[in-house]
């Protein structure tokens, strides 16, 4: 939904402000101590946000999609029962209970990460400097309906190249289970011009990470 006309201005929060309400850090914690059970990716957990029905997306606030997510995710991969999520059922002993994050460990944990850098993949076909184009559409090539990292924004616009990060997983394939697919990723930079009809400022650059599938020539 990014660039989407319509929804208003971007309001910036104040300074040193992070949670609106007292729950928000507590389903923060939450679905990150169950991504770490393993049972799904990043990629996942994002199209669960994003296959979540379109008028719950569109009224659910930020924290409310991702509990939303949370529990599709929780059922879909058999870590909970749906009598277990409602309360209708009494809870089971997960085998994945081994697997849970220790309070000793998050910090570590959260510095570690997850890196989707990856060996392999295709040559580079791009450098710093090149001229290229997006792919004049945004959708998912492998999955119908699937995830995908190419803002629809940016479909058929035309950029160039600042740096390649290296070869990444490809969030496409990795978000449906197809395994890492790692291609070239590279930050490209798109005048304000040539994404919006009336951009308040035509000089301004936004800079998207976007995997080499996404890109051709110009």
């Amino acid at each position: 939904m990014g660039g989407r006309f319509g929804d208003g201005a971007v309001v910036p929060e104040p300074e040193g402000e992070v949670w609106h309400e007292e729950w928000h850090p507590r389903a923060l914690a939450v679905t990150l101590a169950a991504g770490a059970l393993g049972a799904w990716n990043i990629d996942v957990s994002r199209h669960a946000r994003e296959a979540l029905r379109p008028p719950d997306y569109a009224r659910f606030s930020y924290y409310e999609k991702w509990l939303a997510a949370l529990a599709d995710l929780l059922v879909a991969r058999d870590v909970v029962s749906p009598g277990e999520l409602s309360g209708a059922a009494e809870p089971s002993q997960s085998p994945l209970a081994a697997k849970k994050l220790q309070a000793a460990d998050v910090p570590a944990a959260l510095a570690r990460g997850g890196p989707a850098d990856r060996p392999g993949g295709p040559d580079p076909a791009f450098g710093p400097g090149d001229a290229v184009r997006t792919r004049p559409f945004s959708e998912n090539r492998m999955v119908e309906g699937g995830h995908t990292r190419m803002p629809a924004y940016a479909a058929g616009r035309v950029g160039r190249i600042l740096r390649r990060h290296g070869t990444h997983v490809l969030p496409d394939a990795s978000a449906h289970d197809l395994g890492d697919r790692p291609e070239p990723l590279y930050a490209v930079a798109f005048p304000a011009a040539a994404l919006w009809a009336h951009p308040e400022h035509p000089g301004d650059e936004v800079v998207l990470d976007l995997w080499q599938s996404y890109l051709e020539p110009a």
